[in-house]
């Protein structure tokens, strides 16, 4: 049995669709991508995302924010995988980019932006690279 990871899954899709210039896309949903796309959307990387409900399953339903020619995503990279997790104390915390980047961290208080987290004093699993 193949194992799956739903986090990478919408990593790909996110990162051809912003390729391809599609102005949405619809995934399955659970609360961890849920979050993902809430810091997506605070940091002004998507446009908007909502839950939308077909008989027992749940989708997430992201659109797609461009810039004139550029998506605004130029880079979605997972760091920490399923097969080598990588973890950052509440000091090694870095920017990324110089702080023109964010990277999301799952903590004890959620997923947080490396700014956040920084200011909460906190480390976690090290899960996404976004400029």
């Amino acid at each position: 049995m193949a194992a799956t990871d739903p986090i990478s899954d919408f990593i790909t899709v996110l990162r051809n669709a912003t390729k391809a210039k599609k102005e949405k896309i619809t995934v399955p949903s659970s609360k961890m991508l849920a979050g993902i796309c809430s810091i997506l959307k605070e940091e002004n990387y998507i446009e908007d995302y909502k839950t939308i409900d077909e008989g027992n399953k749940k989708f997430l339903r992201v659109h797609l924010k461009h810039q004139v020619n550029e998506p605004a995503i130029r880079f979605l990279g997972r760091v920490s995988k399923p097969g080598l997790r990588k973890y950052v104390s509440s000091k090694d915390v870095k920017k990324v980019l110089g702080g023109f980047g964010i990277s999301i961290i799952s903590t004890p208080k959620g997923l947080l932006t490396n700014k956040k987290a920084r200011e909460n004093n906190v480390g976690g699993e090290l899960l996404i690279k976004v400029w």
